[in-house]
């Protein structure tokens, strides 16, 4: 396995992570604790230490997951967390909590459900848009102070709140959505990190399992639970227009002697030395194939076909429903 620094933190890890949230949430039946265990500990033996989870994930269950599964091996792994999300009863997730209080109190939990002393790195899941974010990260930063976290990252927020986070503690990390299809960030977030020394984490580098190829038509994703289901990308009046570009980026992978997923996550690592993707899943195939990006050299020509097939506006569909967009890039 490759490592990658995450930018000036000081944090050395491989040169893709795993996102543990499907093994607990989010995209339908079919999750299995055992089975999950199994996925992480591979990914260990295969060299990846770099694990990401969320108080979100199951309101708990993928942190307690996280932690029974690597309680054996904490020093051959680096986890990440987040918090500020939850689900609700019913349905639906809350909107941010950057409340100081709030953040204290739920990195004590985040503790005891990973069974750990110390959080390596510790995300907003979201700004909260009602909370001045020179207060939440102050209260994060007593975190660090008190050993209770080392690092502190932001999840989805814009270049203006990472550039006032930074002045009162370090970021670390920045964690978006970012691949092939969701290249928003490629104005100012990207560069704004690149500028500040501060790493960068893409999630859903697949575009949520679109582009590995698995998804013929769009009824493919309609499992009770699965969230992709009402996802803009995956609905009907999309679904054949994004497939059309699955199908020639699949041409270009088969022309490299890659993989669809293995390209993509490819692509996604080529775009700075500290990116450092955590593609998701919960099956050890699928686990081998993306660990397996690592392998793939694109060429400035390779690129550049690339390009030219999937351009940033060439996909159909926001990558949230349009409610939920307006609680990213804040």
């Amino acid at each position: 396995m490759k490592t990658r620094n995450l930018g000036n933190s000081g944090l050395t890890v491989s040169a893709v992570g795993l996102g543990c949230m499907g093994m607990s949430v989010f995209y339908g039946a079919g999750n299995n604790d055992a089975a999950s265990i199994k996925t992480i500990h591979h990914a260990i033996d295969l060299g990846v230490t770099f694990f990401d989870t969320a108080e979100l994930y199951g309101n708990g269950h993928n942190e307690e997951l996280l932690g029974n599964a690597v309680k054996d091996r904490r020093d051959d792994v680096i986890l990440a967390t987040k918090f500020g999300l939850r689900l609700k009863d019913g349905g639906g997730v809350t909107s941010a909590n950057g409340n100081p209080d709030y953040v204290k109190a739920a990195c004590d939990e985040s503790l005891k459900r990973l069974s750990v002393d110390v959080i390596d790195l510790y995300y907003a899941h979201r700004v909260d848009p009602a909370v001045p974010i020179e207060e939440m990260v102050g209260a994060m930063a007593e975190l660090v102070q008190a050993g209770k976290v080392k690092h502190l990252g932001l999840s989805e927020a814009g270049a203006g709140s990472i550039r006032k986070a930074h002045a009162v503690h370090p970021i670390a990390v920045v964690q978006t959505e970012y691949s092939l299809w969701s290249r928003d960030v490629e104005t100012d977030v990207i560069p704004t990190c690149q500028e500040l020394g501060i790493g960068f984490v893409p999630y859903s580098p697949l575009s949520r399992g679109f582009l590995t190829g698995v998804f013929e038509k769009a009824n493919d994703v309609k499992a009770d639970g699965d969230t992709r289901s009402f996802m803009p990308r995956f609905t009907p009046e999309n679904f054949d227009s994004n497939k059309v570009l699955v199908d020639r980026l699949g041409e270009i992978a088969s022309a490299k002697g890659c993989t669809l997923a293995q390209l993509a996550i490819a692509w996604v690592m080529a775009q700075g030395e500290t990116i450092v993707p955590i593609p998701g899943t919960r099956k050890i195939e699928r686990l081998e194939e993306n660990v397996g990006a690592v392998n793939v050299s694109l060429s400035g020509d390779d690129l550049a076909i690339i390009e030219a097939t999937s351009p940033a506006d060439a996909v159909s569909g926001l990558r949230y429903p349009e409610a939920a967009m307006s609680a990213v890039n804040i």
